[in-house]
């Protein structure tokens, strides 16, 4: 899924924080805007394996909710819906496609790598691809609901992100076939820290 899809749903955890304790609403929807994105850090560095612990971020989420339930506080909130955020993201990637540049293609069978199995995860492809019409779709569901009760701020940065999965969904096959031409333009010396899939076409 798009890195935006992912931050998106991270902020749409915050909801209930502003049902709840609204006083805490602003710094949850930035917990999840955070949480959400920060997987996606490894993207140059062991993509969907570095940083995604689809079953330890969903542990390590449990307790951050349980606290931030007892005492709610700015710290206990942001680490609950941060990781719940992060969770989320690396258990819904297991939802899309595989890790290759063209995942459309299906040629990939490594979706998310679960530290806890010591294997990779297969992809379900319920989302075909990052950008895939159906991507958009499940961001547009989640910004839906934030831009309707969040403040000037989150409306904005809901409505921002909505506006790059737009523009990325357009040129997301486009993008795909330009990479590995980018990469072979780059110095020798920049090659090996340029990941693979851009490389192996």
């Amino acid at each position: 899924m798009m890195a935006t899809t992912h931050a998106l749903w991270g902020m749409a955890l915050a909801l209930p924080v502003l049902a709840t304790t609204p006083e805490y609403a602003p710094i949850a929807f930035l917990a999840g805007l955070g949480g959400g994105l920060a997987p996606d850090f490894d993207l140059y560095a062991g993509h969907r394996k570095t940083l995604h612990f689809p079953v330890y971020a969903s542990i390590a989420a449990i307790p951050a909710m349980v606290l931030a339930a007892i005492v709610p506080t700015a710290v206990t909130v942001a680490l609950a819906v941060g990781l719940a955020a992060a969770a989320l993201h690396t258990v819904s990637d297991i939802l899309g496609g595989g890790l290759e540049l063209r995942p459309w293609e299906g040629s990939s069978e490594r979706a998310v790598y679960s530290h806890y199995h010591g294997r990779w995860l297969r992809p379900r492809r319920l989302v075909r691809y990052d950008g895939a019409p159906e991507d958009f779709a499940l961001a547009g569901i989640a910004a839906v609901p934030i831009t309707l009760v969040g403040d000037a701020l989150i409306t904005t940065i809901a409505a921002a992100l909505v506006a790059v999965s737009a523009v990325y969904v357009l040129l997301r096959k486009w993008l795909a076939a330009l990479a590995p031409r980018l990469a072979r333009l780059l110095p020798a010396p920049l090659r090996p820290y340029v990941p693979a899939r851009y490389l192996d076409i």
